[in-house]
């Protein structure tokens, strides 16, 4: 709660001083990190912090490929949201104590603790492959004690097809905020669409495959 009370008053502060539009504000910060030769170093720390703050993975990883362009940002996109996956995995594990260490199975949340703790590879793999809340598989996941080794081999693999279907997304955005002449490319929204479906299906794939081998 702290860290978004001090980050919303340095946005204020800031906009305030230089009297500028969101749009505006938007746009200075695209045009420093793209044009920097930090730029990546900036978006993968950025990246890495915001689990703390419980900022949407999905808007950060369509701004890498809005950035970059869609093969750049997408690559950029993997790197930094698997680290990121790791941050809030390590954070729960430090701080998260016994918590859902007792969960009751009989609930969906007890339910999903319990296969984590069975078989976390595969688990880990389908909620990736489901587009569940980013952070909260990875804090669950920390909170568990699950394996890092296999929780992140899964992530790595389950989240392929999601970034590059929110990344297409963001590459389809052209234009300029500050002159909020922002256009979508159709080509890119249709490659996005496509990843989606694939993410869905090798989930179904997995479910089916778990399911035949439990018979």
């Amino acid at each position: 709660m702290m860290a978004w009370i001090f980050l919303l008053a340095g946005y204020w502060w800031y906009t305030s001083a230089h009297g500028l539009t969101p749009s505006q504000t938007m746009q200075i910060l695209i045009n420093f990190i793209s044009e920097s030769p930090y730029g990546f170093l900036i978006y993968t720390l950025v990246y890495m912090i915001r689990p703390v703050f419980l900022f949407p993975a999905t808007l950060v990883t369509m701004a890498a490929t809005y950035l970059y362009g869609p093969v750049q940002g997408i690559a950029y996109a993997l790197i930094a949201s698997n680290l990121s996956t790791m941050v809030a995995f390590l954070i729960g594990r430090f701080f998260g104590g016994g918590f859902l260490q007792n969960m009751d199975d009989n609930n969906l949340i007890g339910k999903y603790a319990n296969r984590l703790r069975k078989d976390g590879f595969q688990t880990t793999l389908i909620l990736r492959f489901l587009f569940l809340p980013y952070d909260l598989v990875s804090y669950f996941s920390g909170f568990l004690h699950i394996d890092l080794g296999w929780f992140m081999l899964a992530t790595i693999l389950g989240s392929i097809p999601g970034t590059i279907s929110f990344g297409m997304l963001g590459a389809s955005i052209k234009g300029d905020f500050a002159s909020q002449s922002v256009t979508l490319d159709p080509l890119s929204l249709v490659i996005s669409a496509a990843m989606f479906a694939v993410s869905i299906a090798l989930y179904r794939v997995v479910r089916y495959r778990e399911k035949k081998i439990s018979q």
